[in-house]
């Protein structure tokens, strides 16, 4: 089975063409490994192995300043499991929304050094993810909420 832990080029030159504007909202899903593998950054692995669950929870605190530094926010985040309905093989972790004012402000995040040096946390604790982006649009079914 193909994991994806990071976007490929062509994906993030596909997303910066798109020329969206406003708020933006990544919708992520993540599956952890069953301990963590620092094997890619060993500076950063704890002196004892930890499970992917708590190496994320590691990547999280280290993220959470720089995140709402440039404007973003996680506004949800909770357990999943399998889908309703899905694919029956996709089991995830944690399902996670974070809200960004804008492209620019997510791109400048995501490029951000201080915000780099911990992302081995990150690449320890996931065995595979999803990173949609959504965009906010009430027309599409007249909804007013």
């Amino acid at each position: 089975m193909e994991t994806y832990l990071m976007p490929t080029q062509e994906a993030g030159r596909d997303f910066i063409l798109q020329k969206i504007t406003g708020n933006i909202v990544m919708l992520n899903l993540l599956r952890f490994r069953a301990v963590a593998d620092y094997s890619a950054s060993p500076e950063l692995a704890p002196d004892q192995p930890v499970s992917g669950e708590e190496a994320y929870r590691k990547y999280i605190e280290h993220t959470l300043p720089f995140l709402e530094k440039s404007g973003g926010e996680i506004f949800f985040m909770g357990k999943a499991g399998k889908f309703l309905i899905g694919p029956t093989s996709e089991i995830w972790d944690v399902v996670m929304l974070i809200r960004q004012k804008n492209v620019e402000s997510f791109m400048a995040f995501e490029s951000n050094r201080e915000y780099m040096a911990g992302i081995g946390h990150r690449t320890a604790a996931v065995e595979d993810s999803r990173l949609l982006p959504i965009v906010e649009d009430k027309t599409v079914y007249h909804v007013n909420y």
